[in-house]
């Protein structure tokens, strides 16, 4: 259970650092411990009422695209894999995944979006399974 405190709190790497909100349903990997571990670290947890899936669509999207997009298609040993595939996921999806919901553009582009002139370059994540194509600077 301190683990899981610390994933969630810790000021430099937890989830919910600077956050005030978290949006539960009623599934029971929200135990009391841990609804106990969010009113230490100041985080008010707000339950969504039962069978509303569309009150948190965002959500939902990106819960089936690391599922179907990562998850399914490896085999963890322990929990530091699973926290570093899925640490590797957020950066893919947040960097260089587009998004069909946003215009098919990237949510947070880098320098390298639009370049024209350059040697085109892949970045590989979790061994491969997810590439990003974009060109090196001239």
């Amino acid at each position: 259970m301190l683990q899981i405190a610390r994933n969630v709190s810790d000021a430099e790497v937890g989830f919910l650092r600077d956050k005030k909100y978290l949006l539960m349903d009623h599934d029971t990997k929200f135990s009391k411990p841990f609804q106990d571990t969010l009113a230490n670290v100041d985080v008010k947890a707000i339950r969504l009422p039962p069978r509303s899936p569309n009150l948190n669509p965002d959500l939902e999207r990106f819960m089936r695209s690391i599922k179907e997009e990562c998850l399914e298609r490896m085999i963890f040993f322990g929990e530091k894999s699973l926290h570093a595939a899925t640490l590797g996921y957020m950066d893919h999806y947040h960097a260089e995944r587009n998004h069909q919901g946003a215009g098919n553009q990237l949510l947070i582009p880098g320098n390298e979006v639009n370049r024209i002139v350059g040697e085109a370059a892949c970045r590989e994540r979790l061994g491969g399974l997810l590439r990003y194509y974009y060109r090196d600077a001239a």
